[in-house]
């Protein structure tokens, strides 16, 4: 069978649509290229959030036609996700030695899509249209069993879609409006992930706290009950959730909670599964059962990835965050009331259309009165039929750009104080295998989200670890081997 090179841009939901892609290619008999030039087909799974990612990969397969029209004339391209499902056909058009376009909803066509294109059943393909239950169709992982690269985190997607609709977002014109899997389907790929020797899982969506409250009703949908009868999300998650006032490890819990709630209380029932983590939530999203649950789910990790874009409350109205910056550092108080070392990171929008000094101002007053760990840096980016594109207001590019300077070099300032407090310190590490940077060392991250090196053996995979912090560098800490704990 056919050799495929998959190559990904964006975010963790991209990587883990790749990873379900490769997997059904793998299943199916394709094997997985190490690079593009010995692939018989190269797919670039593409990203559209901003112009520079979509620019990226345009030219990434411009270069690769180049390549293979003078060395692999018989070579498949392609595109998948956001891009392709915004652009569809024109994608096509402009770059006709692409043969395959697929969106957002159609990943799981892409190994029968590239049958029909290799047996010369169909020349060129774009499917762009939308597919009811679509979201339940990624569930495979690609996850090597050998003892010396088994995977011991995972990600697992309990959602597609995005229905907040903010004005610089272009997410819910290439993923759609909210569609949330089973509570049934979610927890049993969970728990046959842990039987494959994953320790931690990420729960991902586009806003992953607005799990279930938009399940749909009716035949063969993931609410309907055994006998055709429809029931509510919240009874449906409730059907695997610990009962009312127990809660996990018998720690009282509150009656009402949500679906999102819920779903944390069954995953973290599955024996074997030592931690949790989910991504991106919103703010609206946490409410007081989510904040409490940061205290009384143990594999809850006390860390929280929570996108607040702007500190100016007028910046935040204009891109329709429908929060308040004294809604969002009150989550902030509350998070670190449950565990005062929480791990804090966001993201943030520099030269959103209207955006003055003094709104950007504010937002650098926000990074130093909450001391973010990590903060995720944005140019605003003018996205097609998004509000914010035909704003009134524009910042000039050179403006964006000094703003974008000045914010990180705070938030890098903040963060290196943070990290060197963590010197000297023992901390708790999920040993994840050797390092990316360095193969000699091995990696782990802390409860708080924060990635630890340190010298080990392969045994420690997998393993919770106890490391004694040593020194600081960026954004990484650094263990001493002479007194690795277990």
């Amino acid at each position: 069978m056919p050799s495929v090179y998959l190559k990904t841009y964006g975010c963790q939901m991209n990587e883990r649509d790749s990873e379900a892609v490769a997997a059904q290619l793998v299943a199916k008999g394709y094997t997985i290229a190490p690079s593009e030039l010995v692939a018989d087909v190269v797919l670039l799974n593409t990203c559209s959030v901003r112009d520079n990612a979509e620019q990226t990969a345009l030219n990434k397969m411009k270069n690769l036609v180049g390549t293979a029209n003078k060395k692999r004339p018989d070579q498949i391209l392609g595109f998948l996700g956001c891009m392709a499902q915004s652009r569809g056909k024109e994608l096509i058009d402009r770059l006709p030695d692409v043969d395959l376009v697929v969106g957002t909803q159609k990943f799981h066509r892409t190994a029968d899509y590239l049958d029909e294109i290799l047996s010369g059943r169909r020349e060129k393909i774009v499917d762009t249209a939308e597919e009811p239950g679509s979201e339940a169709t990624i569930r495979e992982h690609l996850l090597n069993g050998s003892a010396k690269s088994r995977s011991v985190t995972a990600l697992v997607s309990i959602m597609q879609g995005c229905n907040q609709r903010c004005t610089f977002c272009i997410v819910p014109h290439t993923r759609g409006e909210e569609r949330s899997r089973s509570v049934q389907d979610v927890v049993a790929e969970c728990r046959q992930l842990v039987t494959l020797g994953v320790k931690e899982i990420t729960l991902l969506g586009q806003i992953v706290t607005s799990y279930g409250r938009r399940l749909q009703t009716g035949a063969g949908s993931p609410l309907t009950a055994a006998g055709g009868a429809s029931v509510p999300a919240s009874q449906l998650v409730s059907s695997l959730a610990p009962p009312p006032h127990t809660g996990a490890h018998g720690v009282t819990r509150p009656t009402a909670t949500t679906p999102f709630v819920q779903l944390l209380e069954a995953v973290h029932e599955i024996d074997g599964l030592e931690r949790i983590r989910f991504t991106s939530p919103h703010p609206k999203g946490y409410g007081q059962d989510l904040l409490e649950a940061y205290a009384r789910l143990p594999k809850l990790c006390e860390s929280a990835h929570l996108p607040v874009q702007s500190g100016s409350d007028r910046v935040l109205k204009l891109m329709h965050r429908g929060y308040t910056r004294a809604r969002f550092t009150g989550i902030i108080e509350k998070l670190r009331r449950a565990h005062p070392r929480m791990g804090i990171y966001t993201d943030l929008i520099v030269g959103f259309p209207g955006e003055t000094e003094a709104d950007f101002e504010e937002t650098l007053s926000l990074c130093r009165e909450v001391g973010f760990d990590n903060a995720y840096i944005f140019k605003y980016s003018p996205r097609q039929d998004t509000p914010a594109a035909t704003m009134p207001g524009q910042i000039p590019q050179p403006v964006r750009e000094e703003r974008n300077v000045r914010l990180l070099q705070l938030v890098n300032e903040i963060a290196d104080r943070k990290y060197r407090r963590c010197v000297g310190e023992r901390v708790q590490i999920l040993v994840e295998g050797p390092s990316k940077k360095n193969p000699t060392r091995l990696t782990g991250r802390t409860r708080c989200n924060k990635i630890v090196l340190f010298d080990g053996s392969e045994r420690h995979r997998g393993q919770l670890i106890n490391v004694n912090i040593t020194r600081a560098g960026s954004f990484t800490l650094y263990g001493d081997p002479a007194i690795v704990g277990m």
